[in-house]
């Protein structure tokens, strides 16, 4: 069974950092495609980055790019996000999901884990 389990999550003030984490079982991970997703209250899913098996690839939407990284530590089955310079619209539900997508991608509908809420306030 793919399991899938968000953390690091949290309350945060604009402008500090945060990283997330994914422990993923059930799959080999170290061959997955893994990517980050967000959902803020009342708006539509984003996608945030992909990130390849082996670490090598990595791709980013153009809101984060330079404030936001993907990373993978495939001995210990996680995957990484680390947020810095947070904004208060960074305020959504993150997830961690299997595959490599962009912005022109067609999201999944659902995510085996419960996410990790991130709320950016002053």
């Amino acid at each position: 069974e793919v399991q899938l389990v968000e953390s690091g999550g949290g309350l945060a003030q604009p402008g500090e950092s945060l990283r997330l984490s994914c422990e993923a079982s059930g799959f080999t991970f170290s061959s997955a495609l893994m990517s980050w997703f967000r959902q803020a209250p009342g708006k539509g899913l984003e996608w945030i980055s992909s990130i390849a098996g082996s670490g090598d690839t990595i791709n980013y939407a153009d809101y984060v790019k330079g404030r936001f990284t993907i990373s993978r530590d495939n001995a210990k089955n996680t995957l990484y996000l680390q947020l810095n310079s947070l904004k208060t619209e960074d305020t959504a539900m993150y997830y961690c999901s299997r595959g490599y997508y962009s912005k022109y991608s067609t999201f999944p509908s659902s995510f085996p884990g419960q996410g990790t809420q991130v709320t950016v306030s002053a």
